[in-house]
Order: C-alpha cells, then structure tokens, then sequence
C-alpha cells in the first residue's frame, strides 16, 4: 500500500506541475516575458513546486536529511540528467545571458550552501538571507525582461499566439483553476512522496540520506525532465536550459530558504553531505560553466558526459548505501582518473576556443 501511494503521489506531482505551469505561462505570456525568462521563472518555479513542498513539509516533521538531500540531490538530476537527456536529443544552444548571468548566479548559490552549512546548520537567519537572495536575482530577471521584452513579442507570437489586452473573464478562471489544481495536487502527492519515501527506507534500511538523494529528488524533478526534454523535442532550446539553471537557482534560494524557515532548530547539515553532496553539487553547477562556453552549446558528447557522471553518482550513493567492498576502489578511480581527466579536457577545450576567438578579434 505504501508503494502504491508513493506511485501515485508521483504521479500527482507530475499532473499538479504540469496543471501549474500551464496555467502559470499563459498568464506570462499576457505581459510578453521571453522564452528565456519562462524557462528561469515561470517553468522553473513552477516544476520546481514538488521541491519546495516536498523540503517544507520534510523540515515541518524535522528530517532534515530528507530536506536538503532533496535539494542537493534535484540539483544534480538537473544538470546531470536533465541537461544530458537533452542534450542527447538535440545539441542546446545556450543563451549569452545564461552565461554571463544565471549559470554564475548558480554557481554563486551552491558555494553559498557550503559556507552558511558549515557549522552544521542552516538556520533561520540563513534562510531569510536566501529569500531575500531570491527576491534580487527576481528582480534583476525582471530588468533583463523588460529590456529583451520588444524581441520576445514575434517569438511568443509563433508559440503561444498574440497576446491580447482584451481576454474574457472565462479564459481568467480558466488558467486560474489551472494553477489552484495543480497546487492542489502538490500538496498532496508531495505529503505521500515523502511519508512514502521513509516508511520505504525504514524498511529496507536505507538512510533518509540517500532515500533524499535519489528517490525524492529523482521523483520531485519529473516535471522539469518532461519540460525540458519536451521542450527540446520542440526546438525551445532555450525554455530546455533556462528550465534547469532557474529551477536549480529557486531549489536553492527559494526551497532552501523557505524549509530552513519552517524546520524546528533550522536545517541540521550532516558531515556527510559537507565532505561529498555539497562538493559534488557545487562541481556539477561549475562544470556547466566551460561546457556551456565551448561554442555556446552543449553538444550531443558534453550531454553523454553528464550522463555518465549521473551513472557515476548513483553507483558511488549504492556502494555507499550498501557498504559495498569495492567502494574504495570505486571512489579512487573516480578521484584520481577519471574526473581529472574530464577536468584537463575542459580545460584544454576551453582554453582552444578562448585562443581561436582572440586571434579571430585581432583579425
């Protein structure tokens, strides 16, 4: 019984999402936002709403293993899994401002959970100073769309139709029963995500670390898989990237913030996750940047990496789990092979394309 009402609490979390944004962008698409900025705001918050309910209602029973590692755990499904499937089906092409602006903005927020976890909380005060972290990056996001907002008028129009000044009051209520449902499903499919999660844990003996890492935060980003996957398909290569970066952004400043608010004591920050979650996160947010420098795009063999090093992940979390007996041969060849080399070819890649573009100028 508990299996099937964590499958359907899934399944809620994937309908409530999809209900919100849906409702969520046609009333964006009234005030003319570009694809771009759908992506960082309206789609991202709104698939990211399974987080932040599932994390609030986690840190409300205080388990805060189940909170953070939600967090931590969607933020490196985003990149890795998320951007990789995509990728995968079409090369991405990526938007100045997402490097210039949103991807450091990221990175800027994962090293900003380390610091402020160190002592082994994450307290109110921390979470407050996260909100109002949130409410700047809206605010510049704002500003950005205001001056891109005469471009996205002909793309809004080739994907949504013409925005109109004149809509009935049915079609209002209309994207409102939209957003209040999926809300509704929310809430209620991220109570039995959770509650199922644990009871699961307990009874096969897995901590709610891992349970947190894996299962709930690979089940709370459905919505953002199917977004930026379908979006892909689609060619809304930049509603596929935005999607990711700004639901990793709000995880962090919106989610993280709110269930340190909630949670009795504040956030308790295991010394498991500083040693590995925490660091790998704030990796997996720094490798976007060079990967999304080479050319702009993330091409089909950058989204095969990502997706190898997800596999990577799983496997050492498993080992973890499980004390496997070739952890410390898994966890050598990984440290000292395998992601130096990935890093020296980065680099490498990165550093050819920065000369070619300098002598390209000086020409």
């Amino acid at each position: 019984m508990t299996l099937v009402l964590l499958i359907v609490g899934f399944g809620f979390l994937i309908i409530g999402a999809e209900a919100l944004v849906r409702g969520a962008v046609r009333f964006a698409n009234q005030i003319g936002i570009s694809p771009l900025g759908i992506g960082l705001t309206v789609v991202a918050f709104g698939t990211s709403s399974p987080e932040l309910v599932v994390s609030i209602l986690a840190s409300i029973n205080n388990n805060s293993d189940i909170s953070l590692g939600n967090v931590i755990g969607s933020n490196i499904f985003n990149v890795l899994l998320i951007l990789g499937a995509s990728a995968l089906i079409t090369p991405l092409v990526v938007s100045r401002q997402l490097i210039k602006l949103d991807v450091p903005i990221m990175i800027g927020c994962s090293f900003a959970v380390l610091i402020i976890g160190l002592d082994g909380n994450i307290s109110i005060i921390d979470g407050l100073l996260l909100l109002a972290g949130l409410i700047v990056y809206m605010i510049i996001l704002i500003y950005k769309s205001k001056e891109d907002k005469k471009n996205a008028s002909d793309e809004f129009a080739a994907e949504y139709g013409s925005a109109s000044n004149r809509i009935s009051i049915l079609v209002n209520l209309k994207h409102l029963a939209f957003i209040i449902l999926g809300l509704v499903l929310l809430v209620i499919g991220s109570r039995w995500v959770v509650n199922g999660a644990q009871l699961i844990a307990h009874y096969l003996g897995i901590s709610d670390l891992i349970i947190g890492l894996t299962v709930v935060a690979a089940g709370t980003s459905l919505p953002e898989v199917a977004t930026s996957v379908v979006a892909s398909i689609r060619g809304e290569r930049d509603i596929a990237v935005g999607n990711v970066v700004g639901s990793n952004i709000f995880n962090i400043l919106g989610v993280l913030g709110l269930a340190a608010i909630f949670a009795p004591g504040g956030i308790t920050v295991s010394p498991s996750i500083l040693r590995l979650d925490l660091p790998i996160m704030i990796a997996v947010a720094g490798a976007c940047l060079p990967i999304f420098f080479t050319g702009n795009l993330i091409a089909r063999w950058e989204g095969a990496l990502f997706l190898g090093y997800y596999v990577a992940y799983i496997i050492y979390l498993v080992f973890t789990a499980t004390t496997n007996n070739y952890l410390p041969i898994y966890t050598y060849t990984m440290l000292f092979f395998v992601i130096p080399i990935t890093s020296v070819t980065l680099a490498v890649i990165s550093l050819r394309l920065v000369y070619s573009e300098h002598i390209r100028n000086k020409k």
